[in-house]
């Protein structure tokens, strides 16, 4: 009788494992539909990237910088002509 519990025990083991894996598998199958669902409704969306965002972000700042320095330099200029 003992041989046959633990015979049962393994089987019941096993079975739990396999589901686990099978659980597993399901949740990625599962997360990947999601990240290309969300992926899809982005790029429909015309959203831009993260790289894309910082680039000009990177560029409005240059630009700005270069704003303040004309704004300086106009106003020498326009005390010295007075």
């Amino acid at each position: 009788m003992t041989q046959t519990s633990h015979k049962v025990f393994d089987e019941f083991a096993k079975l739990m494992t396999e589901a686990a894996g099978a659980a597993q598998g399901a949740k990625r199958e599962m997360d990947a539909i999601f990240k290309a669902q969300g992926e899809k409704m982005l790029r429909e969306m015309n959203v831009v990237s993260r790289e894309e965002f910082e680039a000009v972000k990177a560029m409005a700042e240059k630009a700005r910088e270069e704003n303040e320095k004309l704004e300086e330099r106009l106003a020498k200029l326009e005390a010295t002509v007075k």
